[in-house]
């Protein structure tokens, strides 16, 4: 592999393990930590998740303590491949000693119970972002397909308030238009939507409308491409050209410091561009490049803006 940065906001491959068993080392899914590893620097945010209709019979915040407690356990047994980080200074000690740094967020705030008081909890337990909202309504916001005309609840506003004074991004990625406004009112601290494209370019509602990444970038926070066809492009193929149109309609509205990578590994079946997985990345360095984009402008892409959120 060609030995490119990789920054990944977002992958469903911690919740994919807890359902099948497999590890985070090796496994059949589309990212593990052998293929982070053969990055030249990597980082990954592995998102907590659990469908909120097949809660298992003891509650969202059951599940999402095991899945924390899994991904301790997987990275404790590969301590040779990653580290658990928290911090811009944690990864970068990680990746100076060879191995991958582990981030971990959590998608959706019923997984929390919708409670700002378990933001302490989250906090201890190294979560660096929560999704306001997954598919589904909660007591914080609507969501992008459930009761999208309802905003951010008194209890959504205190949540977020909460979460900004335990320096726990607020991912807007799922929630409803409503809620997004009314998260801009109230936010004091840098914004994300780890994986959501440009509306602009295909109009589906869990992408963003161009007012929506502008008013992101107003706020210091980045927009993660997602490689789900069906956020790509209408053409069920989805071909890499039309991926390219996502990152390059974001660079022209935001310019190219508020973009990552937020690919949804693991949690999508259908990858635009024919990719396969994670080892597939370098073949977008290599369009980009293709199309005129210099090394500094691919590595904060690749890499660096997500970091500077992170710090």
């Amino acid at each position: 592999m060609e030995k490119i940065p990789y920054f990944d906001a977002h992958c469903d491959t911690l919740s994919r393990c807890a359902r099948t068993g497999e590890p985070l080392r090796r496994n059949g899914g589309q990212l593990d930590l052998l293929r982070l590893r053969a990055f030249g620097r990597a980082a990954q945010v592995f998102a907590i998740f659990c469908d909120g209709g097949k809660a298992p019979a003891d509650g969202l915040f059951a599940e999402c303590g095991r899945q924390r407690t899994l991904f301790a356990r997987e990275l404790a047994k590969n301590a040779d491949l990653a580290a658990p980080c928290r911090t811009a200074a944690e990864a970068e000690r990680a990746n100076a000693t060879g191995r991958v740094a582990a981030f971990l967020s959590c998608e959706g705030g019923e997984l929390l119970d919708c409670d700002p008081e378990k933001l302490d909890w989250a906090a201890e337990a190294g979560i660096r972002a929560v999704n306001l909202t997954w598919n589904r309504a909660n007591a914080l916001a609507g969501a992008h397909g459930d009761e999208p005309e309802r905003g951010l609840s008194a209890r959504g506003r205190a949540f977020v308030r909460a979460a900004q004074r335990r320096d726990i991004l607020i991912d807007v990625s799922h929630c409803s238009d409503a809620a997004f406004w009314d998260l801009l009112r109230v936010t004091e601290k840098p914004i994300v939507a780890t994986h959501s494209n440009a509306r602009a370019l295909c109009a589906h509602t869990r992408n963003l409308t161009d007012d929506m990444a502008r008013a992101i970038a107003e706020t210091g926070g980045v927009v993660g491409l997602n490689l789900y066809a069906p956020f790509v492009a209408a053409d069920a193929a989805a071909p890499l050209d039309a991926l390219l149109r996502h990152v390059e309609h974001f660079a022209a509205l935001c310019g190219e410091t508020h973009l990552c990578i937020g690919a949804d590994l693991d949690g999508c079946d259908t990858l635009a561009g024919g990719f396969r997985g994670v080892q597939d990345m370098p073949l977008l360095w290599r369009a980009l490049r293709g199309r005129g984009w210099e090394t500094p402008a691919l590595e904060n892409l690749f890499f660096n803006n997500l970091l500077r959120v992170l710090a």
